[in-house]
Protein backbone atom coordinates (compact mmCIF):
# COMPACT_ATOMS: atom_id res chain seq x y z
CA UNK A 1 0.00 0.00 0.00
CA UNK A 2 1.41 3.41 -0.72
CA UNK A 3 1.95 5.86 1.23
CA UNK A 4 0.80 9.88 1.36
CA UNK A 5 1.96 12.43 3.51
CA UNK A 6 -0.63 15.19 3.92
CA UNK A 7 1.14 18.11 5.34
CA UNK A 8 -1.82 20.42 5.88
CA UNK A 9 -2.60 23.37 8.42
CA UNK A 10 -6.31 23.08 8.05
CA UNK A 11 -7.94 20.28 10.31
CA UNK A 12 -11.11 19.57 7.86
CA UNK A 13 -8.80 19.75 4.60
CA UNK A 14 -6.33 17.83 6.41
CA UNK A 15 -9.02 15.19 7.46
CA UNK A 16 -10.89 15.04 3.90
CA UNK A 17 -7.96 14.60 2.00
CA UNK A 18 -6.65 11.77 4.51
CA UNK A 19 -9.79 9.91 4.23
CA UNK A 20 -10.28 10.25 0.51
CA UNK A 21 -7.18 8.64 0.26
CA UNK A 22 -7.83 6.05 2.67
CA UNK A 23 -11.05 5.30 0.77
CA UNK A 24 -8.89 4.90 -2.28
CA UNK A 25 -6.48 2.64 -1.23
CA UNK A 26 -3.71 4.75 0.05
CA UNK A 27 -1.98 4.88 3.65
CA UNK A 28 -2.42 7.97 4.59
CA UNK A 29 -0.43 9.78 7.28
CA UNK A 30 -0.67 13.56 7.97
CA UNK A 31 1.06 16.44 9.72
CA UNK A 32 -0.37 19.48 11.10
CA UNK A 33 2.67 22.12 9.94
CA UNK A 34 5.64 22.74 7.68
CA UNK A 35 7.96 21.75 10.96
CA UNK A 36 5.64 18.22 11.80
CA UNK A 37 5.73 17.44 8.16
CA UNK A 38 9.64 17.23 7.81
CA UNK A 39 9.46 15.27 10.77
CA UNK A 40 7.36 12.56 9.74
CA UNK A 41 8.65 12.56 6.60
CA UNK A 42 12.06 11.53 7.61
CA UNK A 43 10.42 9.13 9.91
CA UNK A 44 8.24 7.29 7.44
CA UNK A 45 9.90 7.90 4.28
CA UNK A 46 6.28 8.20 2.20
CA UNK A 47 5.75 7.26 -1.85
CA UNK A 48 4.66 11.07 -2.34
CA UNK A 49 4.15 14.59 -0.42
CA UNK A 50 1.13 16.56 -0.73
CA UNK A 51 2.41 19.98 1.30
CA UNK A 52 0.11 22.95 1.70
CA UNK A 53 2.50 26.19 1.05
CA UNK A 54 0.91 28.86 3.88
CA UNK A 55 1.59 27.12 7.00
CA UNK A 56 2.61 28.29 10.54
CA UNK A 57 6.55 27.14 11.55
CA UNK A 58 7.95 25.90 7.91
CA UNK A 59 5.74 27.06 5.25
CA UNK A 60 5.53 24.57 2.02
CA UNK A 61 8.70 25.77 0.17
CA UNK A 62 10.77 25.49 3.17
CA UNK A 63 9.48 21.75 3.62
CA UNK A 64 10.73 21.19 0.13
CA UNK A 65 13.88 23.11 -0.17
CA UNK A 66 14.87 20.75 3.44
CA UNK A 67 13.21 17.90 1.55
CA UNK A 68 15.42 17.89 -1.50
CA UNK A 69 18.63 18.13 0.33
CA UNK A 70 18.06 15.11 2.29
CA UNK A 71 19.22 11.65 0.64
CA UNK A 72 16.18 9.55 1.91
CA UNK A 73 13.40 12.09 1.03
CA UNK A 74 15.10 13.85 -2.50
CA UNK A 75 13.56 11.48 -5.10
CA UNK A 76 9.95 11.58 -3.13
CA UNK A 77 7.00 13.08 -5.44
CA UNK A 78 6.55 16.48 -3.90
CA UNK A 79 2.84 18.09 -4.80
CA UNK A 80 2.02 21.82 -3.35
CA UNK A 81 -2.15 22.17 -2.35
CA UNK A 82 -2.44 25.87 -2.31
CA UNK A 83 -5.92 27.93 -2.72
CA UNK A 84 -3.26 30.90 -4.41
CA UNK A 85 -2.77 30.86 -8.05
CA UNK A 86 -0.72 33.87 -8.48
CA UNK A 87 1.92 33.33 -10.77
CA UNK A 88 5.22 34.10 -8.95
CA UNK A 89 4.01 31.08 -6.32
CA UNK A 90 4.54 28.49 -9.41
CA UNK A 91 7.38 29.63 -10.28
CA UNK A 92 8.88 29.82 -6.87
CA UNK A 93 7.93 25.97 -6.67
CA UNK A 94 9.36 24.92 -9.84
CA UNK A 95 12.63 26.61 -9.39
CA UNK A 96 12.72 24.32 -5.98
CA UNK A 97 11.89 21.24 -7.79
CA UNK A 98 8.21 21.14 -7.13
CA UNK A 99 6.75 17.96 -8.97
CA UNK A 100 3.27 19.86 -9.00
CA UNK A 101 0.51 21.80 -7.97
CA UNK A 102 -2.87 21.45 -7.39
CA UNK A 103 -4.84 24.46 -6.67
CA UNK A 104 -7.71 24.15 -3.88
CA UNK A 105 -10.50 23.44 -4.30
CA UNK A 106 -10.03 20.43 -6.32
CA UNK A 107 -12.22 17.27 -7.02
CA UNK A 108 -11.73 13.87 -6.38
CA UNK A 109 -10.71 13.05 -9.46
CA UNK A 110 -7.99 15.82 -9.65
CA UNK A 111 -5.97 14.82 -6.99
CA UNK A 112 -6.49 11.20 -8.19
CA UNK A 113 -4.82 11.63 -10.98
CA UNK A 114 -1.82 13.40 -9.86
CA UNK A 115 -1.41 11.28 -7.36
CA UNK A 116 -1.03 8.67 -9.56
CA UNK A 117 0.65 9.83 -12.56
CA UNK A 118 3.40 11.48 -10.08
CA UNK A 119 4.13 7.42 -7.94
CA UNK A 120 4.18 6.47 -11.76
CA UNK A 121 6.65 8.33 -13.10
CA UNK A 122 8.50 8.19 -10.21
CA UNK A 123 8.37 4.65 -10.25
CA UNK A 124 9.98 4.37 -13.31
CA UNK A 125 12.89 6.32 -12.75
CA UNK A 126 13.30 4.09 -10.11
CA UNK A 127 13.66 0.73 -12.05
CA UNK A 128 16.08 1.55 -14.28
CA UNK A 129 18.92 -0.83 -13.86
CA UNK A 130 22.78 0.62 -14.83
CA UNK A 131 22.96 -1.08 -18.29
CA UNK A 132 23.28 0.78 -21.44
CA UNK A 133 19.49 -0.18 -22.05
CA UNK A 134 18.34 1.05 -19.09
CA UNK A 135 20.60 4.36 -19.27
CA UNK A 136 18.70 4.80 -22.92
CA UNK A 137 15.12 3.79 -20.83
CA UNK A 138 15.72 6.72 -17.76
CA UNK A 139 16.95 9.28 -20.40
CA UNK A 140 13.63 8.17 -22.40
CA UNK A 141 11.49 8.58 -19.12
CA UNK A 142 13.15 12.24 -18.22
CA UNK A 143 11.98 13.07 -22.01
CA UNK A 144 8.80 12.88 -20.81
CA UNK A 145 8.96 15.51 -17.97
CA UNK A 146 7.69 19.08 -19.68
CA UNK A 147 11.71 20.50 -18.38
CA UNK A 148 12.99 18.27 -20.52
CA UNK A 149 11.41 17.54 -23.32
CA UNK A 150 14.11 19.45 -25.16
CA UNK A 151 16.79 16.42 -24.40
CA UNK A 152 18.80 15.63 -27.62
CA UNK A 153 18.22 12.14 -29.24
CA UNK A 154 22.60 11.98 -29.25
CA UNK A 155 23.88 9.21 -27.34
CA UNK A 156 26.79 7.66 -29.52
CA UNK A 157 29.01 5.02 -28.48
CA UNK A 158 32.24 4.36 -29.12
CA UNK A 159 34.67 1.85 -28.73
CA UNK A 160 38.23 1.49 -27.46
CA UNK A 161 41.82 -0.76 -27.77
CA UNK A 162 43.56 -1.71 -24.60
CA UNK A 163 46.00 0.84 -23.61
CA UNK A 164 43.62 3.16 -25.17
CA UNK A 165 43.10 7.13 -23.76
CA UNK A 166 39.26 7.86 -23.51
CA UNK A 167 40.27 11.13 -22.01
CA UNK A 168 43.43 12.91 -20.41
CA UNK A 169 44.26 14.91 -17.17
CA UNK A 170 43.94 18.46 -18.42
CA UNK A 171 41.18 17.64 -21.29
CA UNK A 172 37.85 20.10 -21.32
CA UNK A 173 34.85 17.71 -20.49
CA UNK A 174 32.56 17.36 -23.27
CA UNK A 175 30.58 13.71 -21.93
CA UNK A 176 29.62 11.68 -19.60
CA UNK A 177 31.25 8.26 -20.00
CA UNK A 178 29.01 5.44 -19.11
CA UNK A 179 30.53 1.79 -19.38
CA UNK A 180 28.71 -1.06 -21.55
CA UNK A 181 31.12 -3.65 -21.09
CA UNK A 182 35.26 -3.37 -20.16
CA UNK A 183 37.28 -2.08 -17.64
CA UNK A 184 38.46 1.58 -17.28
CA UNK A 185 41.46 2.55 -15.37
CA UNK A 186 41.65 6.02 -13.39
CA UNK A 187 44.95 7.15 -12.82
CA UNK A 188 47.30 10.34 -12.31
CA UNK A 189 50.64 10.40 -13.29
CA UNK A 190 53.42 12.44 -10.99
CA UNK A 191 56.21 14.71 -12.86
CA UNK A 192 58.54 12.10 -13.21
CA UNK A 193 56.30 10.11 -15.32
CA UNK A 194 55.08 7.48 -12.93
CA UNK A 195 52.00 6.32 -13.19
CA UNK A 196 49.37 5.75 -9.85
CA UNK A 197 45.84 4.32 -10.91
CA UNK A 198 43.42 5.91 -8.48
CA UNK A 199 40.61 3.44 -9.20
CA UNK A 200 39.02 1.12 -11.98
CA UNK A 201 35.67 1.34 -13.45
CA UNK A 202 33.47 -1.76 -14.77
CA UNK A 203 30.42 -2.37 -17.01
CA UNK A 204 27.73 -0.24 -15.36
CA UNK A 205 29.74 2.38 -13.51
CA UNK A 206 29.86 6.05 -15.03
CA UNK A 207 33.38 8.19 -15.42
CA UNK A 208 33.90 11.56 -15.57
CA UNK A 209 30.73 13.34 -14.06
CA UNK A 210 32.93 15.37 -11.56
CA UNK A 211 34.52 17.30 -13.77
CA UNK A 212 31.09 17.96 -15.57
CA UNK A 213 29.11 19.24 -12.37
CA UNK A 214 32.02 21.48 -11.61
CA UNK A 215 33.12 22.60 -15.31
CA UNK A 216 36.94 22.16 -15.07
CA UNK A 217 39.12 20.17 -16.45
CA UNK A 218 39.76 16.61 -15.91
CA UNK A 219 42.43 15.99 -13.15
CA UNK A 220 43.32 12.63 -13.96
CA UNK A 221 43.61 10.39 -17.00
CA UNK A 222 40.94 7.40 -18.10
CA UNK A 223 42.19 4.37 -20.13
CA UNK A 224 40.85 0.89 -21.34
CA UNK A 225 42.53 -2.03 -19.43
CA UNK A 226 40.72 -4.05 -22.38
CA UNK A 227 38.82 -3.85 -25.33
CA UNK A 228 35.92 -1.29 -23.76
CA UNK A 229 32.93 -0.37 -24.93
CA UNK A 230 31.13 3.07 -24.02
CA UNK A 231 28.03 5.28 -24.20
CA UNK A 232 28.90 9.08 -24.74
CA UNK A 233 26.13 11.28 -22.92
CA UNK A 234 26.39 14.95 -24.65
CA UNK A 235 27.10 17.44 -21.47
CA UNK A 236 24.36 19.58 -22.09
CA UNK A 237 22.03 16.42 -21.56
CA UNK A 238 24.12 15.51 -18.62
CA UNK A 239 23.59 18.96 -17.25
CA UNK A 240 19.81 19.09 -18.00
CA UNK A 241 18.98 15.77 -16.43
CA UNK A 242 21.30 17.00 -13.38
CA UNK A 243 19.22 20.30 -13.04
CA UNK A 244 16.06 19.97 -15.25
CA UNK A 245 14.04 18.21 -12.83
CA UNK A 246 13.72 17.42 -9.27
CA UNK A 247 12.80 13.79 -9.54
CA UNK A 248 14.91 13.19 -12.41
CA UNK A 249 18.24 14.73 -11.10
CA UNK A 250 17.90 12.62 -7.76
CA UNK A 251 17.77 9.58 -9.19
CA UNK A 252 20.24 10.01 -11.61
CA UNK A 253 22.54 11.27 -8.66
CA UNK A 254 22.26 8.04 -6.81
CA UNK A 255 23.01 6.38 -9.81
CA UNK A 256 26.19 8.11 -9.62
CA UNK A 257 26.48 7.61 -5.97
CA UNK A 258 27.05 3.92 -6.40
CA UNK A 259 30.87 4.93 -7.35
CA UNK A 260 31.60 7.69 -4.47
CA UNK A 261 32.18 5.14 -0.89
CA UNK A 262 34.14 2.67 -3.14
CA UNK A 263 36.53 5.30 -4.29
CA UNK A 264 36.76 6.77 -0.59
CA UNK A 265 37.24 3.61 1.14
CA UNK A 266 40.70 3.04 -1.43
CA UNK A 267 42.07 6.64 -0.96
CA UNK A 268 41.64 5.39 3.11
CA UNK A 269 43.28 2.41 2.44
CA UNK A 270 46.13 3.80 0.46
CA UNK A 271 46.71 6.20 3.24
CA UNK A 272 46.72 4.24 5.93
CA UNK A 273 47.26 0.04 5.38
CA UNK A 274 50.43 -1.64 4.43
CA UNK A 275 51.43 -2.59 1.24
CA UNK A 276 50.51 -6.35 2.29
CA UNK A 277 47.34 -5.17 3.13
CA UNK A 278 46.70 -2.89 -0.08
CA UNK A 279 47.71 -5.78 -2.38
CA UNK A 280 45.15 -8.06 -0.43
CA UNK A 281 42.44 -5.26 -1.05
CA UNK A 282 43.42 -4.61 -4.54
CA UNK A 283 42.83 -8.38 -5.75
CA UNK A 284 39.53 -8.41 -3.73
CA UNK A 285 38.54 -4.96 -5.54
CA UNK A 286 39.35 -6.61 -9.07
CA UNK A 287 37.84 -10.49 -8.26
CA UNK A 288 34.42 -8.15 -7.43
CA UNK A 289 34.41 -6.52 -10.57
CA UNK A 290 35.63 -9.80 -12.72
CA UNK A 291 32.47 -11.69 -11.18
CA UNK A 292 30.04 -8.61 -12.01
CA UNK A 293 31.22 -9.76 -15.58
CA UNK A 294 31.27 -13.80 -15.29
CA UNK A 295 34.69 -14.01 -14.57
CA UNK A 296 36.54 -16.11 -11.38
CA UNK A 297 40.15 -15.40 -12.76
CA UNK A 298 42.21 -11.83 -12.48
CA UNK A 299 43.81 -11.07 -15.39
CA UNK A 300 46.05 -8.21 -14.86
CA UNK A 301 49.48 -6.97 -15.24
CA UNK A 302 51.35 -6.77 -12.14
CA UNK A 303 52.58 -3.66 -13.24
CA UNK A 304 48.97 -1.96 -13.24
CA UNK A 305 48.47 -4.05 -10.45
CA UNK A 306 51.26 -1.99 -8.72
CA UNK A 307 49.81 1.31 -9.70
CA UNK A 308 46.14 0.40 -8.14
CA UNK A 309 48.02 -0.29 -5.00
CA UNK A 310 50.57 2.82 -5.04
CA UNK A 311 53.48 0.79 -4.86
CA UNK A 312 56.76 -0.61 -7.29
CA UNK A 313 55.96 -3.62 -9.41
CA UNK A 314 58.37 -5.47 -7.45
CA UNK A 315 56.96 -4.98 -4.03
CA UNK A 316 53.24 -6.77 -5.80
CA UNK A 317 55.18 -9.35 -7.11
CA UNK A 318 56.77 -10.29 -3.69
CA UNK A 319 53.38 -10.04 -2.15
CA UNK A 320 51.58 -12.16 -4.60
CA UNK A 321 54.55 -15.05 -4.40
CA UNK A 322 53.60 -14.64 -0.09
CA UNK A 323 49.77 -15.29 -1.31
CA UNK A 324 50.75 -17.95 -2.96
CA UNK A 325 52.61 -19.85 -0.90
CA UNK A 326 50.44 -18.93 2.16
CA UNK A 327 47.56 -20.51 0.54
CA UNK A 328 45.23 -17.56 -0.14
CA UNK A 329 45.70 -17.38 -3.85
CA UNK A 330 46.71 -19.70 -7.34
CA UNK A 331 48.70 -18.18 -9.84
CA UNK A 332 48.77 -19.79 -13.24
CA UNK A 333 49.99 -18.15 -16.09
CA UNK A 334 50.28 -15.30 -14.70
CA UNK A 335 46.35 -15.52 -13.89
CA UNK A 336 45.30 -15.09 -10.31
CA UNK A 337 42.26 -16.74 -8.78
CA UNK A 338 41.06 -15.79 -5.16
CA UNK A 339 41.61 -19.61 -3.12
CA UNK A 340 40.87 -17.96 0.66
CA UNK A 341 38.86 -14.68 0.52
CA UNK A 342 38.43 -14.54 4.24
CA UNK A 343 42.19 -14.56 4.89
CA UNK A 344 42.56 -11.67 2.21
CA UNK A 345 39.91 -9.81 4.18
CA UNK A 346 41.53 -9.83 7.13
CA UNK A 347 45.22 -9.45 6.83
CA UNK A 348 46.28 -7.11 9.51
CA UNK A 349 46.83 -3.04 8.73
Amino acid sequence: MKKILVIEDMPDVRENIAELLEISGYAAITAEDGAEGVDKALEEKPDLILCDIMMPRLDGFTVLNILSKRPETSDVPFVFLTAKAETEDFRKGMNLGADDYITKPFSKEELLQVISTRIQKSERLRAFNKTEEGLSAFINEAKGYEELKKLSTEKRNKTYKKRDLIFEEGDVPRYLYFIKKGQVKIFKTNDIGKEFIINIRTEGDFVGYTALIKDKAYHFSAAALEPVEISLVPKDDFLALLHGNRDVSSRLIKMLADNVSEKEVQLLSLAYNSVRKRVGEAILLLHDRYVKEGKNDIQILREDLAHIVGTAKESVIRMLTEFKDDGFIEITDGVIRIIDREKLENLPT
